[in-house]
């Protein structure tokens, strides 16, 4: 068992995370940069500099960061895959996230772009984009906001918020072989919400 904990929202903390994988396994098959973040409900006076940068920090340059530092790797080895996690919010605005879907929007422009310029060495790279699943970031919302859970099941054709179980799978077909001819897409895994 392996596990090491870094902050990707800390630039120079990245390579030595990657490096620390490489030493362990010696080679990265595929990356899911999975974090994000969306703080508490402000107000629009709120919305300082510093609050943008640490959610972009997170949303965005972790990835970014993450992806360059593995990038070596997986072009020696001829390939690999990338796997962005967004969001629906990329496609909609809304006041109490705008920070977070612009981010997630930025997102997945950087993915299509880093599947175009990264093709050529056999790396792949998409974007999965959840709808509503349970997660401490819909419980913070939840807290935030009565009726919040009600409203975003109400999004989706199923009218329910998902299990994060359910997004394991996606995941993994866009990690493995299964994918092989995917790069540069948005997978939506969100019980039919509309983009």
């Amino acid at each position: 068992m392996f596990s090491r904990a870094c902050h990707v929202g800390d630039w120079d903390a990245i390579p030595e995370f990657v490096a620390a994988v490489l030493q362990r396994f010696g080679r990265i098959d595929g990356l899911v940069n999975n974090a994000g973040i969306n703080p508490a409900r402000i107000t629009p006076e709120d919305m300082t500099l510093d609050y943008w940068h640490k959610v972009f920090s997170v949303n965005l340059e972790g990835p970014l960061r993450l992806s360059q530092c593995v990038f070596p790797a997986m072009r020696e080895r001829g390939g690999g895959s990338i796997v962005n996690i967004g969001t629906m919010a990329a496609y909609s605005g809304g006041g109490s996230i705008c920070a977070y879907g612009s981010s997630k929007a930025a997102l997945l422009n950087l993915t299509k772009s880093m599947a175009m310029e990264w093709a050529q060495y056999g790396i792949r790279v998409n974007m999965l984009s959840p709808g509503p699943f349970m997660s401490e970031m819909m419980e913070g919302g939840a807290r935030t906001a009565p009726g919040f859970h009600e409203l975003v099941a109400g999004g989706t054709f199923q009218k329910r918020i998902a299990d994060p179980g359910e997004i394991v799978g996606p995941v993994c077909y866009l990690v493995s072989d299964a994918s092989s001819f995917v790069t540069g897409d948005d997978l939506s895994v969100s019980g039919g919400m509309m983009k």
